[in-house]
């Protein structure tokens, strides 16, 4: 049939702050940008300012997918003009007059054909907002949700825990548990360490004893470090301790495992593909893989490496990903919990968090997620509420 058939794809940078994929991308004042939070520059004295996606370089984009009889897919995602440049200059190519229930055909070729160029990064960006608008596309033609198309519902409503700056904002509204930033990195010596430490004392006393603590690292440690800090602060019950190192360093997360037991180390934001992933899992040198579906390859990669941690009993909570974390996290019994990246300024409020260029966006009510049964992602596009700037290819 005509109907399926993928007849244009069109890619967009997002030029609204506050709004899409790139959630990084804030205004001064915001806590994102304002709240002190080490990463991986954080080696060096005076360069402590460095944002996921921050700048034009990895801005939020915007992707359609049409089908021949006028049906649009949508999915945001980041990337900026690179990506953008790369879906139009090539994926796109690969996409037009293909059937669209062919997802794992397309994602096999969209792969092989940026291997010469981009295995991680902004190639895997720009193929995972497109593998993300190819589902929309698919569920609104067949009129079903997207976890309906991948093995349905495992559970009625999906728990939540929130990132912000004050988790007692979490706790509060029943979230699941809450993380805080990592305020100080290694160039701010022993102080620094110090002052880590104060600050997850007082989370701790703010929160009581029993309630769920992760603390996220951005990257910004070294082995000696992190461990360091994992016996300073064993006394408060992180739950977790997440990113503490750079994402190639599977070793060295192999190491704090195997001498930290007592706390739980996380990472796999910034790792992508099933690949990335293999030596994290096989080796157990992880306790739980957080891949976020716009950039890991979007949601037909993230239910393969899920199913790679599954074989080994390794836990997945994907990181971030708005309502695709969510769609992924009902397919999957063994994820037990999503995340909820606070973008209200201050922290306090629980706002979309795509901003308000979507309707649809499923927020959490005392700490869980419910889906609808809406088509695809079950977003809507508001144009009036977006400056889009496409790429031209």
């Amino acid at each position: 049939m005509v109907a399926w058939r993928i007849a244009e794809v069109r890619a967009y940078v997002i030029e609204t702050p506050g709004v899409g994929g790139n959630y990084a991308a804030r205004a001064p004042g915001h806590w994102i940008v304002d709240a002190r939070q080490a990463n991986p520059m954080s080696i060096y004295p005076n360069r402590t300012d460095l944002r996921t996606g921050g700048g034009d370089a990895a801005a939020g984009i915007l992707v359609e997918i049409e089908g021949a009889d006028g049906t649009v897919g949508i999915a945001t995602g980041s990337g900026g003009i690179a990506a953008c440049a790369i879906i139009e200059q090539g994926l796109a190519g690969l996409l037009v007059g293909a059937d669209p229930r062919d997802t794992a055909k397309a994602w096999d070729q969209m792969y092989r054909t940026s291997l010469p160029y981009g295995r991680k990064g902004v190639a895997l960006m720009a193929i995972s907002a497109v593998d993300l608008a190819l589902w929309d596309l698919l569920g609104r033609l067949r009129g079903e949700p997207v976890y309906r198309l991948a093995g349905g519902a495992t559970r009625d409503r999906i728990a939540v825990y929130g990132t912000g700056p004050d988790p007692t904002v979490h706790q509060r509204l029943g979230f699941f548990g809450a993380k805080v930033p990592f305020p100080y990195g290694p160039s701010d010596g022993r102080e620094g360490l110090a002052a880590n430490v104060r600050a997850i004392a007082a989370h701790r006393q703010a929160v009581g004893s029993d309630y769920p603590l992760m603390v996220d690292c951005f990257m910004a440690l070294d082995v000696p470090y992190a461990l360091e800090f994992a016996r300073k602060v064993e006394p408060y019950g992180l739950y977790w301790i997440e990113e503490a190192l750079h994402p190639d360093d599977w070793e060295g997360y192999r190491h704090l495992k195997a001498a930290a037991p007592w706390v739980r180390w996380v990472t796999g934001e910034h790792e992508y593909t099933r690949w990335g992933f293999r030596n994290l899992v096989q080796h157990r040198a992880i306790d739980i893989i957080q891949p976020d579906l716009m950039w890991c390859g979007g949601f037909t990669e993230a239910l393969r490496i899920a199913a790679l941690a599954s074989a080994f009993d390794v836990t997945v909570v994907p990181h971030a990903g708005g309502v695709y974390s969510y769609h992924f996290a009902m397919t999957q019994p063994t994820v037990p919990f999503v995340e909820y990246c606070n973008t209200s300024p201050k922290g306090d409020a629980i706002p979309s968090v795509f901003g308000a260029m979507f309707e649809g966006e499923p927020l959490a009510s005392d700490g869980t997620i419910t889906l609808s049964d809406a088509p695809g992602w079950g977003l809507t596009l508001k144009r009036d509420a977006v400056t889009l700037r496409r790429f031209a290819a």
